[in-house]
């Protein structure tokens, strides 16, 4: 364990403590509470988990290669950013597949336009958004991610 883990570790159980001296009855409802919502997400944190291995174990690392770490990063980054575009990952299932895509030989170029797309544009999640803010702001507001990432993703090689 990294010391970021023992200092929000120790922080954690001494508020943990704290809360038990202030109110033990409530301290133990919330306990429960939120027990009861760990083991809620458990099983979709479990299952998302098991797609991503098992989206790793299918796809041949020479497509990963092709696709993410071809022999143009620019080509590259512009799958990444099309693929971020259509998936709906969360962020915490999302940063440890990018590690895996590096190590399968993806462009960081790539990912960045990958995780940056998917946090930031949501094409199948647009139909929702039109309903909400209208066709205009959806569209406006998905394009201009889109391009934002794809300038984050630029920068990246600034940084290689």
């Amino acid at each position: 364990m990294n010391i970021s883990t023992i200092l929000l570790l120790g922080g954690t159980i001494l508020a943990l403590g704290c809360s038990f001296y202030k109110d033990k009855k409530r301290t133990e409802e919330s306990m429960k509470m939120a027990w009861g919502l760990f083991l809620k997400t458990a099983g979709e944190i479990i299952g998302i988990l098991a797609l991503i291995g098992l989206f790793l174990t299918l796809v041949p690392q020479s497509s990963i290669k092709v696709l993410l770490g071809g022999p143009s990063s620019l080509l590259s980054g512009l799958y990444g950013a099309l693929i971020g575009t259509i998936t709906i990952l969360p962020a915490f299932v999302a940063f440890p597949l990018a590690g895996s895509l590096v190590q399968k030989g993806a462009h960081l170029i790539a990912v960045a336009a990958f995780l940056t797309t998917l946090t930031m544009v949501g094409l199948v999640t647009m139909p929702i958004e039109i309903e909400h803010f209208g066709k205009k702001f959806a569209i406006v507001r998905n394009v201009a991610s889109f391009l934002a990432a794809l300038l984050i993703a630029g920068g990246m090689v600034i940084f290689l």
